[in-house]
């Protein structure tokens, strides 16, 4: 196997925009810690990867994603010489900017942000957003280069045979507004690219067969179980062998001609009998009454009483106390930035996790502190004979 060497000077990849001296942890291992330790990392755990089951504790969430992609990635770069440090960082960074609800979600989001008139959503942009302006109360992660190059271009839907690294600086990283045509700056990010995919496709598959979504549907065709297997483990295993065995300088990263045809086959079975299956697409109006409740109930909060607290205490209800709080703490970084209420309101929403989503949406139609007042009233038990 042949030792990768990504072609351009180290110090643009671990350049920062604000400068600070480094520590014993190295500058890679430094932007994972922050990572972990963000509150947009802490909200992965209840953040639908493909199956919405908060009772199931067997089926995949983002965080046990994110944790895979960076596990395997590591994995690739150590027998090729690459930085397992850097893919690590990506890997724990790359879905910080998710929806929730999973593809449905980020569907739905941006529909919702086309019409606002705020362009497209995509999770691999917002992600970035994430690190560089909305974590850590508005002042970003201050991440290396190399890790938010790998963020944002870490796509994973793509399923490429092969890809060699640009090894070039975007020059504007907040210019950015979609993924089509990013090529990642280091070998390290085209690993985690890869590693999307190989931690998801046979996951997916197993998470469905779990919940009984496949059955009655066709096996998995024979060149995928005898090329690549039926397990995941089997199937991490034997992509993770052939990438390393395939990549190289002139090249890059990537798979033999075998194993990529029964990687396609598998994307084809999955996206076919799981991701438009019925279960899933019966989410799709669920959700989308749930979401735009949720934007339309704080777009008629902003209406109605701007940054009056009063107002918001008034809703007595704990998504009305929080939002108000967090308007009053970000409004004036949306406003550096040239961007107004509306892309507040959308990126609060955006950043939600599944279950604070659902506790929102019951605390709008559920006036608790009405029921509250019933309950206590000295009449509230009375029996009427």
């Amino acid at each position: 196997m042949e030792r990768l060497v990504n072609e351009m000077d180290p110090s643009l990849l671990v350049h920062r925009d604000r400068a600070r001296a480094e520590d014993v942890r190295g500058a890679y291992y430094r932007d994972t810690t922050a990572i972990i330790h963000s509150s947009p990392f802490s909200r992965l755990k209840h953040k639908t990867q493909v199956f919405f089951a908060p009772q199931n504790d067997h089926i995949c969430t983002r965080m046990e994603h994110v944790l895979h992609v960076a596990s395997i990635a590591s994995t690739i770069c150590r027998p090729l010489g690459l930085d397992n440090e850097l893919a690590w960082a990506i890997g724990m960074g790359h879905d910080l900017g998710h929806t929730p609800f999973g593809h449905v979600g980020e569907r739905i989001m941006a529909r919702l942000y086309k019409e606002k008139g705020l362009g497209g959503f995509e999770h691999e942009v917002n992600s970035l957003r994430v690190v560089r302006h909305l974590a850590n109360h508005g002042e970003g992660l201050n991440l290396t280069y190399a890790v938010q190059d790998g963020i944002v271009s870490h796509c994973g839907e793509r399923f490429e045979k092969r890809i060699r690294p640009s090894f070039t600086v975007k020059e504007d990283l907040d210019s950015i507004t979609t993924i089509r045509g990013l090529v990642p700056a280091s070998f390290e990010a085209v690993v985690v690219r890869f590693s999307d995919s190989i931690a998801y496709l046979g996951r997916d598959y197993e998470d469905a067969k779990r919940l009984g979504i496949l059955d009655g549907a066709p096996a998995l065709p024979k060149a995928v179980t005898d090329r690549i297997g039926s397990k995941n483990s089997h199937i991490i295993n034997t992509l993770v062998n052939d990438l390393v065995a395939n990549s190289n300088q002139d090249d890059g990263v990537g798979f033999s001609d075998e194993v990529y045809e029964a990687v396609l086959e598998m994307k084809d079975y999955n996206y076919r009998n799981i991701y438009r299956s019925e279960l899933l697409n019966g989410y799709t109006a669920y959700f989308t009454r749930l979401l735009t409740l949720i934007v339309n109930y704080l777009d008629d909060l902003i209406e109605a009483y701007g940054t009056d607290k009063k107002g918001y205490d008034e809703e007595r209800n704990m998504l009305a106390a929080g939002f108000y709080a967090h308007l009053v703490e970000q409004e004036g970084c949306y406003k550096e930035r040239g961007e107004g209420r509306d892309r507040l309101v959308m990126d609060y929403v955006a950043g939600m996790s599944d279950n604070f989503a659902l506790d929102c949406s019951n605390e709008i139609l559920v006036p608790e502190h009405l029921n509250d007042r019933i309950e206590q009233s000295q009449r509230g038990k009375w029996f009427d004979v």
